[in-house]
């Protein structure tokens, strides 16, 4: 339960700007208009109405627990602008102020605050490339710490505040920027990698000019994540062979240095992952994340522990969902905090190093998004949001949750009458249960057959939580509601959030059983009395798209159908993506071991069973899933007479990132539904 703070219901608009930053005051996010003689916005759900609603993130919390910072993005959309503007924010966790800490058309992001809560430090490209800035947190101008080539990456202040500590990647050598300039810059494919390394600048209150940074780790590795000593004297962090994301789902191992740089010393290496260290305050452990002493290309991963001292580790009690994501250590250096999907929901919870039971901090039907700890104080600061109310910051004690409200970034935005979401279960024919989240359409009536939309997630290992329905995404759900579509999101078997053997579940076996699952759940809504059964539709996004070509090769139920950056033929698929070992690892083997298997379950294999109207979108830049993937589904249905279409969206990659054609996406999907819907679309009916 949320608890209300009635005497700080909305924020303080004041304004502390960066140097030269033009003086701006506060203003509705400039959102495509409606038409004139459309309803009015707070009426309905509408697309522009959706991408109203905001969603604070990048949440820090100063070490005495007594401000927190946070990140707003907004939308621009006005002319020729499609992009996002975010900003940092700083609110007292009492409720008192609540002030905007940057301006100006750069979007900083990486918000800390200084030990000694002075100081709010962010990393932003104004000067060009991301360096790391600061700004006092009781006012003043900002200015730039570091002038690193070619950009900062992550970063973290020093246990005193006297320094900083960040990643940053190889920068061209002199050869390789004239190679570039006389237009010979021939790339040589996994070759001459450009590593990320550990570099170290000094912080000085009173200087005026950038300091020089100090490169701390040297070698033919890739530090992906690193974490100073309680005492400030060392690091420990994690490497991969190379940069090359694929390379980081087969192997890592855990080093530690002094912070002034010198000898590597390996504290575990092995076949397995080893990530994202963590110092315990009384600097006796370090956390960390593992696969064990096997590769874990599917993602799973345990909490251990390890002695820096001796070398020795040990494993800490599984988790529900085994999928290992650190928020912080107890004052105490006595409990490990969890960011962990639990279901369809998220929330914190805590690991005890000594042993005992694990404990849930945070409570609720709600998803815990950005979170972070002050220790010292017992306090933590999070983002929460549920099916029907917006992500806001909250604050809340450590050892007994009490939210209170620290933002209310969404106030001004309309909410209209909304589609009630509620969770289900059921079981697919061979018994397994499932479990998915189904939202009525708006002013649903009780006892109305209506249209439903089968919409499947990303992943496999992804998962619907409950989150707002109301904001922007992909597929905009109350936007689907207001126009009188029941929405089902399952999260089959390969969905994280419900522990090892059910992410396993489809391991050798991707669009047999978790189709059946998905079916399973279609055939739940249709006897529930809601769903009409000539009225079904199919749309999903990624594996979403991957389950959307598979099973219009499998059934002909759908009216019609939308594949969102789907992948359909798995051999080309594995070849051409920058995560090839991820679908090897749920294949069980190479596809040149097994075409048998790899054909069986992709679904130009089976495209002469194709009788659904099918709709294929994709960005023009994807690397993930490669743009050739939905050329192929296309031109196949083009070539076997199916009615389809192909939507692509230039400058994108494995998904929108501008919001016009985030806002497009649901639109074009509805257009397309309603065409192929429309002659056998009932009206609600008993």
């Amino acid at each position: 339960m949320i608890k209300s703070r009635p005497r700080h219901p909305r924020p303080t608009w004041a304004v502390l700007l960066l140097a030269a930053a033009p003086l701006a005051t506060p203003a509705t996010p400039a959102i495509a208009q409606e038409p004139a003689d459309a309803p009015a916005a707070d009426d309905r759900w509408t697309l522009a109405l959706s991408m109203r609603y905001l969603q604070p993130s990048g949440v820090a919390i100063s070490p005495d627990g007594s401000r927190i910072a946070y990140v707003v993005r907004e939308p621009l959309m006005e002319g020729e602008k499609s992009e996002y503007r975010s900003h940092i924010w700083v609110a007292d966790a009492d409720g008192g102020r609540n002030i905007q800490f940057t301006r100006g058309e750069s979007s900083p992001s990486g918000a800390a605050v200084s030990p000694d809560a002075r100081w709010r430090a962010f990393t932003t490209s104004r000067s060009g490339s991301n360096q790391i800035w600061v700004l006092p947190l009781d006012g003043g101008e900002a200015r730039q710490v570091t002038e690193a080539k070619p950009g900062v990456g992550q970063y973290r202040w020093s246990p005193d505040g006297s320094s900083f500590a960040f990643l940053m990647r190889d920068p061209q050598t002199e050869e390789e920027e004239k190679a570039a300039k006389e237009k010979r810059d021939v790339i040589l494919v996994d070759q001459n990698f450009k590593y990320g390394h550990i570099y170290t600048v000094p912080f000085d209150p009173a200087a005026t000019e950038t300091a020089e940074a100090t490169r701390v780790t040297e070698g033919d590795f890739h530090v992906t994540s690193f974490d100073w000593s309680p005492d400030g004297q060392r690091f420990v962090f994690a490497h991969q062979a190379d940069p090359r994301i694929n390379t980081g789902r087969l192997s890592g191992d855990i080093a530690v240095v002094d912070a002034t740089g010198g000898e590597v010393t390996q504290l575990l290496t092995g076949p397995g992952i080893e990530s994202s260290p963590r110092w315990s305050p009384d600097g006796s452990l370090i956390a960390y994340a593992s696969t064990g002493n096997q590769p874990e290309p599917i993602g799973l991963a345990d909490l251990y522990v390890v002695d820096p001292a001796t070398g020795a580790s040990r494993m800490l009690p599984e988790t529900p969902n085994r999928s290992v994501f650190i928020q912080g250590w107890s004052a105490g250096s006595d409990e490990i905090f969890l960011n962990e999907s639990l279901g369809t929901t998220r929330h914190i919870i805590a690991v005890p190093v000594g042993g005992g039971s694990i404990r849930q901090v945070t409570e609720g039907d709600g998803v815990v998004g950005s979170a972070a700890i002050a220790a010292q104080a017992g306090e933590l600061a999070l983002t929460w949001q549920t099916s029907d109310e917006p992500a806001e910051v909250y604050i809340t004690r450590l050892d007994a949750f009490a939210p209170l409200p620290v933002t209310a970034v969404n106030a001004d935005a309309p909410r209209p009458p909304m589609g009630r979401t509620e969770l289900l279960a059921w079981h697919a024919p061979d018994g397994t249960p499932v479990e998915g989240l189904l939202t009525y359409p708006v002013g649903y009536g009780e006892g109305d057959r209506v249209p439903l939309i089968l919409n499947v997630h990303g992943g496999p290992a992804g998962v619907y939580s409950q989150s707002f329905t109301g904001g922007p995404s992909i597929y905009m759900i109350q936007y689907f509601a207001q126009e009188g579509y029941a929405v089902l999101r399952p999260n089959p078997r390969g969905s994280t959030g419900y522990g090892k053997e059910f992410r396993y579940a489809n391991y050798m076996d991707w669009g047999y059983g978790d189709l059946s699952d998905l079916l399973a759940g279609v055939d739940e809504v249709i006897g529930m009395g809601v769903a009409h059964p000539d009225s079904l539709l199919l749309m999903g996004w990624s594996y979403g798209g991957y389950m959307t070509s598979f099973a219009v090769t499998q059934t002909d139920r759908f009216r019609a159908a939308s594949m969102g950056a789907g992948l359909p033929n798995l051999i080309s698929m594995v070849t051409t993506t920058d995560i090839g070992d991820y679908l090897v690892g749920h294949m069980g083997e190479e596809y040149f071991e097994n075409y048998e298997a790899y054909e069986r379950h992709s679904a130009v294999y089976h495209i002469g069973n194709v009788t659904t109207p099918t709709q294929v979108i994709h960005g023009a830049q994807d690397l993930r899933v490669p743009f050739t993937q939905g050329q192929e589904f296309f031109n196949s249905l083009r070539r076997l007479g199916v009615e389809t279409e192909m939507v692509v969206y230039p400058r994108t990659p494995h998904g929108p990132t501008e919001p016009k054609f985030l806002m497009d996406v649901s639109e074009r999907i509805l257009t397309w539904f309603e065409k192929y819907l429309r002659p056998a679309k009932p009206a609600a009916d008993g």
